[in-house]
């Protein structure tokens, strides 16, 4: 098997977020003393990182799965979770990201690009990692002073991409199988490429440096073309695509070739309709050179042999006639390649600063423009209306229907929520019932009872929706929302924990003072109207109706 792979299928999932904590403080003497559950902390995410001394994508043909590690659960103590770290993968220079199209087990197509990593060190997150969960000391406001539950970290995201590199190098030799295209990278560079005499004896593009003077390049061979390469025949669009980076064309023509009906001058034809036809079906990156305008080089291969360097001489005229740059060369002899790596040099080099215009032009094209302080407000509540936002659509036929509620902050909230902690899922009524999703519920017709589903996909949740009290049109006594998570234990002593200040000590004293007047003015009220006995006289001899003894000589 061969140790280079250019194109590969792998699937990603970020860190799940710990959940949080749903702590009590206990203190000597306080057996409640309030909440103290930490938060839960983040997954780690999921990034490919194009790295110069990465050459291959074999990795992840052999281990396809990779995923993040999970944050860890929220502790006592208002102690946080330790989060997830990320999980770098490093690819080569070059490498471009799509999202991955196709059912599993199949052969998966090129989706949406996501990225196109062709600067060392550029960066994407392909797989975000989950936020953790809110523990109930985060939850705990005024209206909730001790909230018995606290929130579910989030699950990562989770997807299949593909990564396909294309070969960062200047320049690229096409030509025929068997052209002398990878004995030529063996001439003029280090690299040691396998050449045999048969044809198809390139499976992978080569890559060599050349040094020519002061200058330096990087040559690539493209496995041999033949005509209809374009839609797919023989190695068809598998290694075409490594010549979409490169700044200077070089046809690889075999003057020594004994084929029946092949001549340099068709075999350079056949290679330009190929070329043309997928240069149509291409997308450019910023700032890259349109196939047709990049410039080309012919180099006449195999003279060593007499009827080769004849047959070079005799065509050459033919191409310098069409614009061209020929070079006459032969691997064997070495003859004619110092010429050839010094122009292909000074090419390189203008194609590289035709390239950095060309760069420079798209960024300033694409600047972005600042706005005034003023406006920053305006736009960061607009943002939070898209966060905001959702849909509810009714679904199924006519007995056999559910109500489908979409959005991002709905469906967040769910994944967030407990189901087995009742306090928990009242929290979430009243979340999605100040969000209106309980108005527009009612809007679409949904009644008690009916089925609720959140969210797509695998991470949708039914339920069977019950409406809050305090939702909506029903909000007729001006109960706020979020009352849940209250505790009597803790609202005993919150008289005891307000300071008073001067002017309600002062009121409360006036009012103490005021009481007892009163009561010592209703007692002598009394006591003049004759409700007060004489106690010289004895009522009851027997005691019958006091409650406690008398004492003196009635209990002799």
């Amino acid at each position: 098997m061969s140790d280079f792979v250019d194109r590969v299928t792998v699937h990603v999932k970020g860190g799940d977020g710990g959940n949080g904590s749903a702590g009590v403080r206990r203190e000597k003497y306080k057996p409640l003393a309030g909440p103290n559950g930490g938060n839960g902390g983040d997954g780690g995410s999921v990034i490919v990182v194009a790295d110069s001394r990465t050459n291959s994508l074999l990795d992840y043909r052999f281990i396809p799965h990779r995923t993040a590690p999970s944050g860890t659960m929220g502790l006592g103590d208002t102690k946080d979770g330790s989060r997830g770290e990320d999980l770098i993968m490093p690819v080569p220079v070059g490498t471009v990201l799509f999202e991955a199209v196709g059912r599993p087990g199949q052969r998966r197509a090129n989706g949406r690009q996501l990225a196109d990593l062709k600067h060392d060190g550029d960066r994407y997150v392909v797989a975000a990692g989950g936020v953790g969960g809110l523990g109930n000391a985060a939850l705990a406001n005024k209206t909730r002073r001790a909230p018995g539950f606290a929130l579910l970290g989030e699950p990562g995201e989770e997807r299949d991409i593909i990564l396909e590199l294309k070969s960062i190098a200047d320049v690229a030799l096409v030509g025929f199988p068997s052209a002398g295209k990878s004995s030529l990278i063996a001439a003029m560079s280090a690299a040691r490429p396998k050449i045999a005499d048969y044809p198809f004896t390139t499976l992978t593009p080569n890559l060599g440096v050349v040094s020519a003077g002061e200058g330096r390049f990087t040559i690539a061979d493209v496995p041999g073309l033949i005509p209809g390469a374009a839609q797919g025949k023989g190695l068809g669009l598998e290694f075409l695509r490594h010549i979409e980076r490169t700044e200077v064309i070089a046809h690889v023509i075999d003057c020594a070739t004994i084929e029946p009906g092949r001549d340099p001058l068709s075999d350079y034809e056949a290679l330009e309709r190929e070329l043309s036809q997928y240069a149509d079906r291409l997308e450019l990156p910023v700032g890259a050179i349109p196939i047709p305008e990049r410039p080309r080089v012919v180099i006449l291969n195999k003279i060593d042999v007499p009827e080769a360097r004849d047959l070079a001489e005799m065509v050459k005229p033919e191409f310098t006639a069409r614009g061209l740059r020929v070079f006459m060369v032969s691997t064997a002899s070495h003859e004619g390649l110092r010429e050839l790596g010094f122009a292909l040099s000074s090419l390189v080099d203008e194609m590289r600063r035709e390239v950095e215009l060309r760069e420079r032009s798209q960024d300033e094209d694409e600047r972005v423009i600042l706005r005034p302080l003023d406006e920053t407000p305006r736009r960061a509540r607009e943002g939070r209306r898209e966060q905001g936002r959702f849909e509810v659509s009714r679904k199924g036929g006519a007995d056999d229907y559910w109500f489908a509620v979409t959005g991002e902050k709905p469906e967040r909230w769910v994944l967030q929520t407990n189901f087995d902690n009742d306090e928990a899922v009242g929290y979430l009524a009243d979340r999605l019932a100040k969000l209106g999703v309980e108005d527009e519920l009612r809007r679409h017709g949904a009644k008690p009872g009916d089925e609720v589903r959140i969210g797509t996909g695998d991470r949708q949740v039914a339920f069977d929706w019950d409406p809050t009290i305090a939702a909506g049109a029903e909000m007729l006594d001006g109960a706020q929302l979020g009352s849940r998570g209250r505790d009597l234990r803790l609202e005993e002593t919150e008289t005891r924990s307000h300071r008073r200040t001067n002017a309600e000590r002062r009121r409360e004293y006036h009012q103490m003072m005021d009481a007892k007047t009163a009561v010592r003015e209703a007692m002598m009220k009394e006591r003049k109207a004759g409700h007060w006995s004489d106690p010289s006289v004895d009522d009851d001899p027997h005691d019958e109706k006091a409650i406690v003894g008398r004492g003196g000589d009635g209990d002799q």
